[in-house]
């Protein structure tokens, strides 16, 4: 949908992050997006969005976009780019196979793209090596719903969430990670007093703000707490047993698994690390309920025996006949936007598409008799592909040759970082689709292919409950950038396919899936995705597709809001399986030299590899460094206090990162996020830490179980040094320092520093990193303290603060001061303090919807703001997305402990 510059419209389209699928309303004048604000009448969020979805118009723009192709590192033309590629491409495959070739694409892409390339890859380069980063976060529960119903197939919704009686959320910040659906969880709690919610992860996270139990497990033993639930239920008598003979297989067998390794409460208990009261509650409430929805995320699938887990999982539900009802079911919550809508058109190594795969009988005929491939060779694949460790370590070896990347980071958020960047060093050609100018995966791409980015592109995408939203565009794509669709069609033709790529617009795409989704789709093997309801409209039907949930069928044209009600899953005898769950500990074992358990996951205000977020300077706020999370008592072992530097190593390699002590983390546990790469910082990427260990069912990688230790980093001296965006130099040598961060902001980049070799005289160092003198400074040697300023033609460059960061005032005031195109005289006086004599530091943000901090929140409690409803009325905080709220009533009883310490009688503190 692009219209005349100049003119202002508003689009209903979908939120690029995770995948609660939100509908969002934006808003374009004079050709950019203004505003964003969530779509009211879209059912997965009614016009809630977070932070990052609210933040979406402040990540636009040209500035930092990918605006024309490069050959070997050199801008190109289309034509140039395109030529070679297929040259270089068809040579390799010439000499060393078909087999030569591969894919590693993202669920950042659109149903069509992912469409377009799997046919192009599997169909008619007859490669099976094409995979995606949902291999990283969905595939062990893709996998378990796949053993146990037949299908890759969520039988749940959101209203499930609303209407459950008892929420288990496991492995899940739903806080954080996905806010929206908090925000209806809590709702709904709000509104049905009886409603339990019980949270099991081992990290105390905000999401347990809305628990009535919380059980703190020990990382890695899932498997063993739900297979003691599935002995529970049937000691006591709870279970289903006509559900069990009429729509189930292989009980006895789960049972016998079950009982054997969680033979009772308190041995499960120990094995967990949980008190037993607690765990047997939490056992308790979910035997007696019926309407139970388990929610699992990322804390359950990223482990070498996740699919067990998910299992084991999905047993105690089949048990107690949980499943098919309204608030009942196993659910996974995906990562990421199309995350199943690429698992739908076969973006997986072990998929065809239309949810067909190898080992199902026909499904390869079936495939290719639609594409019509039959005369071609090579032909369709026989068997799966590598999985994503697989594939880079085939890379490794040599075994492929051509790897095209489409808009994912893998050099940042694979495990085993520097296998994987050895591999990619060494892959003959490297493609890589993007959207931004500067990734890590560039520096390693032969062939770069400028792409279009959330605002510009058109298609479909999923959601968690299936439900299929339009993402629509709104601006064209800038510079020379293409869709992912137009580049691989392009790419065809050019390979001799273009009349079985000859797609105008992303409809026909759509359409051919969706009749592909009913071919042959009857009968006894009739496949449970099934779309073709929705084939053969026009452009304008599709254009004005409302939000559905599949399947949509002729017997469904208004989709399928939940699955299995019947009981009747999609195995071959209609009936689901339970499987037998023996379960395993993290491969990543702990030792002397590496003591600690690693844990890594997103944080609330950051996506991924922060490409986009960080273009938003108000996301960088709510944690603006990397960070290493440590229990106070391992914290005291390693002699690092809040916010010291430190360095966790691993066998693999090592992260840098300031402290967070927190009581919150499990003794001899530590955290860190997953979302810093060598674009922010020097040593941040948690992928360095982690081994390549796969899930041998699913091949997903096991990201939450490493085994590293942690010391501290002693530095000679820190500063935070602060440029305007043009100033700064293209070559920047505080990287080479021991610790760097970068910052973005608005209209300057703020760099935190340390190093452990001093410095004596700063202003000449100043002047050797920025090549200018220092017009304003001040020193006080003997404290190791320096404050200096460049300001040139009026205009500040760059600021300087040589101290702890706990000594910088609040930044809001300072980075106006960049924006400035004249200093004042009072400024100009203040500008070395950096900040205003009147000016209050608002400290760290807490509310980045509002830019709320920390001081001020804490200031209006003690003037009588008792609540988070009042600090609303007062401050705003917590009024827009909600994800902040938490974190408010933290500090809300926080200081109500320091006023009843503080009240408290002389003698009754003694």
């Amino acid at each position: 949908m692009h219209k005349a510059p100049g003119s202002s419209y508003t689009v209903s389209t979908t939120c690029p992050y995770c995948g609660v699928g939100c509908g969002v309303s934006a808003t374009v004048e004079s050709g950019r997006v203004c505003s964003v604000k969530g779509d009211a009448t879209h059912p997965a969020n009614y016009g809630r969005l977070c932070v990052k979805g609210s933040a979406l118009a402040d990540t636009l723009g040209e500035q930092g976009r990918l605006l024309q192709p490069r050959l070997d590192g050199v801008p190109a033309s289309w034509d140039q780019a395109l030529s070679a590629l297929v040259e270089r491409l068809t040579a390799l495959q010439a000499a060393h196979g078909r087999d030569t070739v591969a894919a590693y694409l993202s669920g950042q892409l659109l149903t069509e793209d992912y469409y377009v390339a799997n046919k192009l890859f599997k169909g008619f380069l007859g490669t099976p090596h094409l995979d995606t980063n949902s291999r990283l976060c969905m595939a062990s529960a893709v996998a378990g719903y796949k053993r146990a119903f037949g299908a890759d197939a969520v039988p749940c919704n959101y209203e499930d969430l609303e209407e459950a009686e008892l929420l288990v959320l496991v492995g899940s910040n739903l806080a954080w990670n996905h806010p929206v659906l908090y925000q209806r969880v809590k709702l709904a709690k709000e509104r049905n007093p009886l409603m339990r919610v019980v949270v099991i992860d081992p990290r105390v996270t905000d999401t347990c703000d809305i628990a009535d139990l919380y059980l703190g497990l020990k990382p890695g033993s899932d498997a063993t707490l739900f297979n003691g639930l599935l002995a529970f239920m049937v000691e006591r008598g709870h279970i289903d047993r006509i559900y069990l003979e009429r729509h189930t297989d292989g009980f006895e067998e789960a049972l016998k698994a079950a009982q054997k390794s969680a033979p009772s409460v308190a041995e499960v208990a120990a094995a967990c690390d949980i008190d037993a009261e607690r765990l047997e509650t939490f056992y308790y409430w979910f035997a007696r309920h019926l309407h139970v929805v388990t929610l699992y995320s990322q804390g359950v699938n990223q482990s070498t025996s996740g699919t067990d887990k998910c299992n084991a999982i999905i047993n105690a539900h089949l048990a107690g006949g949980k499943l098919g009802l309204p608030g009942a079911g196993p659910f996974s919550i995906t990562g990421q936007p199309n995350a199943m809508g690429g698992r739908e058109v076969g973006g997986l190594a072990n998929q065809l598409a239309a949810h067909m795969d190898y080992h199902t009988p026909g499904a390869r005929d079936c495939v290719t008799r639609f594409w019509a491939t039959e005369s071609l060779t090579p032909q369709l694949p026989e068997g799966p592909g590598y999985k994503a460790i697989e594939l880079f370590e085939a890379i490794e070896r040599g075994e492929i040759t051509v790897l095209w990347v489409m808009a994912t980071n893998p050099a940042v958020s694979l495990p085993d970082a520097v296998r994987v960047r050895r591999a990619l060093e060494k892959c003959p050609l490297v493609i890589v689709s993007e959207c931004v100018a500067n990734t890590d995966m560039l520096a390693f791409a032969d062939i770069v292919l400028p792409a279009s980015g959330w605002s510009e592109k058109d298609g479909i995408v999923t959601n968690s409950e299936r439900r299929l939203s339009r993402q629509r565009g709104m601006l064209p794509p800038p510079g020379q950038a293409r869709h992912d669709w137009q580049i691989l069609c392009d790419v065809a033709g050019r390979l001799g396919f273009g009349e079985a790529f000859s797609y105008a617009h992303p409809w026909e795409i759509f359409d051919e899936h969706a009749r592909l989704s009913g071919f042959e789709n009857e009968g006894a093997t009739r496949r449970l995705f099934d779309i073709s309801a929705l084939a053969g409209r026009d452009r304008a039907a599709y254009d004005a597709l409302s939000p559905i949930q599949w399947p949509v069928t002729a017997s469904a044209p208004r989709g399928t809001a939940r699955l299995f009600e019947q009981g009747v899953f999609a195995t071959p005898n209609g009936r689901a399986r339970f499987i037998p769950i023996t379960p395993t500990p993290p491969q990543q074992t702990l030792c002397p030299r590496y003591p600690l358990r690693l844990n890594t996951g997103r944080i609330r205000d950051q996506w991924h590899t922060m490409t986009r977020t960080a273009r938003a300077p108000r996301l960088m706020n709510h944690r603006a460094e990397p960070f290493i999370e440590l229990h106070p008592a391992d914290a005291e072992r390693a002699g690092l206090s809040d916010q010291a530097l430190a360095i966790i190593n691993a066998k693999e390699g090592e992260y840098r990162g300031r402290v967070r002590i927190s009581s919150a983390q499990r003794p001899g546990e530590v955290f860190v996020p997953m979302h810093w790469s060598d674009q922010f910082t020097g040593a941040g990427r948690s992928g360095a830490l982690l081994v390549g260990r796969t899930d041998p069912v699913s091949g997903q990688p096991e990201t939450k179980h490493g085994a590293v230790n942690v010391v501290s980093l002693e530095p000679a001296w820190q500063a935070t040094l602060i440029l305007r965006d043009d100033a700064l130099p293209e070559e920047m040598p505080w990287q080479a320092l021991d610790y760097w961060a970068r910052i973005p902001m608005a209209g300057c980049v703020r760099f935190q520093l340390a190093s452990t070799t001093p410095v004596h005289d700063w202003p000449a160092q100043i002047e050797a990193w920025l090549d200018t003198p220092a017009t304003l400074f001040s020193e006080d040697a003997a404290a190791n303290r320096f404050r200096g300023a460049g300001v040139y033609n009026g205009r500040l460059a760059w600021w300087l603060m040589v101290g702890p960061p706990r000594e910088l005032p609040g930044t809001e005031w300072l980075s106006a001061r960049f924006n400035d195109h004249s200093l004042t005289f009072e400024h100009r006086r203040r500008v070395l303090a950096g900040c205003d004599s009147g000016a209050e530091d608002t400290g760290p943000v807490v509310c980045s919807c509002h830019q709320v901090g920390e001081r001020v929140i804490k200031k209006a409690i003690r003037s009588g703001d008792d609540s988070v409803e009042a600090l609303g009325a007062r401050l705003a905080c917590g009024t827009q997305c909600g994800s902040c709220l938490p974190e408010l009533k933290s500090l809300l009883e926080e200081e109500r402990g320091r006023a009843r310490f503080e009240q408290a009688p002389a003698t009754q503190m003694a």
